[in-house]
């Protein structure tokens, strides 16, 4: 077998497994290093495929770090995983992108996140990665059985997750961000207004962190505007469009700082939701 090496299989380990399940790249930088201790510890010539090995190990410490946060205080507000930004553009070392595919996007990895730690765990594992029900139940500690169910109430939960999915090209959404930034950029409240759709639901994960920001969803283009006029409007922040979790959104920045990242879900020619993240540990990494 040929020696170990960490670049190799960081990306499966890291960046598509435990983000996924985790929703931070703090969390999932977290968990690589865990998984490498435990890999140093038993060594890597006596494993026969190391990269499932790793899958395996990984899964077993991300679950133990959902089963840990489940019992933390309460979350503040909307919960919005930490964003990624043109992850897939600018990454100096391919090994360190995470695969460009629909499980990365905002809005599902929000879903994941009202799930039990455990059919979160037998989601990912199994239905994005393949790992099989009896690979799966040995992490999660339950009969073969149980993973199964475990992935099929998960798939439930999204499938009727009440917010719709528009198909729109890769142009399209990042014409609507266009607009959608330089609303936002010229201050006009009746211009943002126009770019968003009627019953457009914005959603403000500022982890309470920020005064005044919602604690629950906005609907309608009036009001999602009138919040972002008083978050955003009058500070001088830069408006850029950017790859958010593989698809176009909007960063705004002051002074060289991430104030916020915007994810958009458009139809045509408008926004139909909105999911602002100003969580200032959301993005710190953003900043370093």
């Amino acid at each position: 077998m040929r020696p170990f090496q960490s670049s190799e299989h960081k990306p499966t380990c890291t960046n598509n497994t435990s983000y996924r399940m985790l929703g931070t790249l703090t969390d999932a930088e977290d968990a690589m290093q865990e998984t490498f201790v435990r890999l140093t510890r038993v060594g890597a010539d006596g494993i026969e495929d190391v990269e499932g090995w790793l899958v395996t190990v990984a899964g077993r410490v991300c679950l133990d770090m959902l089963r840990a946060s489940a019992t933390r205080r309460r979350y503040v507000g909307p919960w919005l995983p930490e964003p990624l930004i043109d992850q897939f553009a600018s990454a100096p070392d391919p090994a360190d992108q995470v695969t460009l595919d629909d499980t990365i996007r905002i809005a599902l990895l929000a879903v994941l996140h009202t799930l039990s730690p455990a059919e979160r765990v037998a989601f990912v594992l199994h239905d994005v990665f393949g790992l099989t029900f009896q690979a799966i139940s040995e992490i999660v500690g339950r009969s073969p059985a149980a993973p199964r169910k475990l992935a099929s109430r998960a798939r439930a939960v999204i499938r009727d997750d009440s917010e719709p999915r528009f198909d729109v090209t890769g142009a399209q959404a990042e014409s609507v961000a266009e607009r959608f930034a330089a609303a936002c950029a010229g201050g006009d409240i009746a211009d943002l207004v126009a770019v968003l759709a009627p019953d457009v639901v914005g959603e403000f994960d500022s982890g309470g962190r920020i005064a005044g920001a919602p604690q629950s969803a906005q609907v309608g283009s009036e009001l999602v505007s009138i919040v972002l006029a008083d978050s955003l409007f009058g500070a001088g922040a830069d408006f850029r469009v950017a790859d958010v979790n593989g698809r176009p959104g909007v960063v705004v920045s002051l002074r060289g700082q991430v104030m916020a990242v915007i994810d958009l879900e458009t139809e045509g020619h408008l926004v139909r939701a909105l999911r602002a993240i100003g969580n200032p540990e959301k993005l710190a990494h953003l900043t370093r």
